[in-house]
């Protein structure tokens, strides 16, 4: 038995959830969201290793529909995030359209019917819209590394932290020096017996400045609302102030790198270590990583830093590239996700028979970050070049789902059963936008190797503007970007027949 629904979401994080919660205010219960796990949370379920925490401020970090007046911290740690979105759900009465265990396995355009059908571990769905909500960091890279499968100890990767095995007395190899790594390092320090950190590239570092929100704060938020929104307001406008060095003017960065050597130096004394932790790239080039704890962990006494990667695995020793070999019990990827090559674009089947996956071979791109050509009536919310590398990806989910709302209408206005399909012409237009802006950007001419960058070198993920300029790119559906399909009255449409006209 299929389940016909208007929509399907894909996905249950903030994307997925945001989207439900848009398509209800807009006057639309009949849709579903397909989660492959048991519980809401997308990123914020599956990371739950120590010391896991955010690094965009608790305030700017949450949906402007649903503020949260309750932030115990500046900056929230991976369990008030989860339980914020767990409000959000029931807040807005969502768990009824949620399908858990519903892992999507393919999802194949019908072009006699004009929609999607979707196979899924929970059963089948079809769906005239698709909005595919899935995350860039949602799987997990693990390198391929020789003697990796013959390692005696534990295995796994920061995403997948195994709270079952104790690491206190272990000899413990921390692979990557990202995001998560700078959090994981310092927490669980104490603990262990030595800890190697595999650095293949030293990261920028920044003071995190974090601290408890008082309760006379909260209870100021609760009263008088605007209070927090103020507060949203002044951190966004800081970010948004900062976008002109990171987009034109990276040169002007050396400023905050001395900010960034003088964080390190506080902490680290030793002349050889503070060689090996500074980096030769523009700071802003990767992401810049908020932490007062990482450097002081590394100054301790079993904590050792090799300054490359890690190259093989023999048995319980590792071997780095620079030939340095360790010892370990344990060892933990914090090696990143599938960015540039998303799963589920091996499982999205478009209008030509080709998968997304094929379609994007030679890089990612969609019309103003949502639709991809030859994939008619499905929408991606964090899509190519869509992400912030210095502000709150919620402000770009939630511009997002102002363009999935006025998609949806533009199909109520259509009327009938039609589809809409980007045209190639547009996604290149848009996409050849985008490029010649990144040329200028920190991400582009900073002189580093970053995830923001696809195996060609392209730059697919960062938007080279401000969340305001976004906000206004994706504000409405130009009608004259798509195609519009229609089966034509009295008979269906052939496999892969398109019936178009021009709005």
């Amino acid at each position: 038995m299929t389940e016909h629904v208007r929509v399907a979401v894909i996905g249950s994080g903030f994307g997925g959830l945001g989207a439900a919660v848009r398509l209800r205010r807009e006057g639309i219960t009949d849709f579903v969201v397909l989660e492959r796990a048991d519980s809401v949370g997308g990123t914020w379920r599956d990371n739950t290793y120590p010391g896991c925490a955010c690094d965009v401020p608790s305030h700017l970090y949450s949906f402007s529909f649903a503020p949260n007046p309750d932030w115990p911290r500046t900056f929230s740690g991976q369990e008030h995030i989860r339980a914020y979105l767990e409000r959000v759900t029931d807040v807005f009465r969502l768990r009824p359209h949620i399908r858990f265990g519903a892992e999507v396995q393919r999802m194949t355009w019908n072009p006699q019917e004009l929609r999607w059908d979707i196979e899924t571990a929970a059963g089948a769905f079809s769906a005239d819209v698709v909005v595919s909500a899935t995350g860039p960091l949602s799987d997990p890279r693990i390198p391929d590394l020789p003697g990796l499968n013959s390692f005696p100890g534990k295995v796994f990767h920061s995403s997948r932290w195994d709270h079952d095995h104790d690491l206190r007395g272990k000899r413990v190899a921390m692979v990557g020096t990202g995001a998560s790594a700078i959090q994981i390092v310092p927490a669980i320090q104490p603990q262990v017996g030595r800890l190697t950190l595999f650095q293949r590239t030293p990261p920028w570092v920044m003071p995190r400045v974090d601290r408890a929100i008082t309760g006379a704060e909260r209870a100021l938020h609760r009263a008088l609302p605007v209070t927090s929104q103020l507060r949203r307001g002044l951190l966004w406008g800081l970010r948004e102030l900062q976008v002109q060095a990171f987009t034109k003017h990276p040169n002007e960065l050396g400023f905050v790198e001395q900010l960034a050597k003088r964080n390190m130096a506080r902490a680290i004394k030793d002349p050889a270590l503070r060689a090996k932790l500074t980096p030769d790239y523009r700071i802003g080039c990767k992401r810049i990583l908020l932490s007062s704890e990482y450097y002081p962990a590394l100054a301790r006494p079993n904590v050792d830093v090799v300054a490359s990667g890690l190259r093989e695995v023999r048995g319980s020793t590792l071997v780095a590239a620079d030939g340095t070999e360790t010892e370990a019990d344990v060892i933990v990827f914090g090696t990143g996700f599938h960015v540039t090559d998303l799963p589920i674009a091996e499982r999205v089947v478009g209008a030509e028979g080709k998968t997304l996956a094929e379609s994007w071979k030679d890089g990612m791109e969609a019309l103003r970050g949502a639709s991809a050509a030859g994939f008619p009536n499905w929408l991606t919310i964090i899509g190519p070049n869509t992400g912030l590398g210095n502000s709150s990806m919620i402000l770009v989910i939630e511009s997002q789902l102002n363009y999935m709302a006025d998609f949806v209408r533009q199909l109520d206005v259509l009327g009938g059963r039609a589809a809409l399909d980007a045209r190639p012409s547009a996604v290149h237009a848009w996409n050849r936008r985008v490029q010649e802006r990144m040329k200028r950007t920190v991400w582009n001419t900073g002189g580093c190797t970053s995830w923001y960058l696809d195996a060609n070198g392209r730059n697919t993920t960062i938007w080279p503007g401000t969340t305001s300029e976004f906000r206004r790119a994706t504000r409405r559906v130009d009608l004259a970007e798509y195609q519009v399909l229609r089966v034509p009255a009295g008979k269906r449409a052939t496999q892969g027949e398109k019936t178009e006209a021009t709005a």
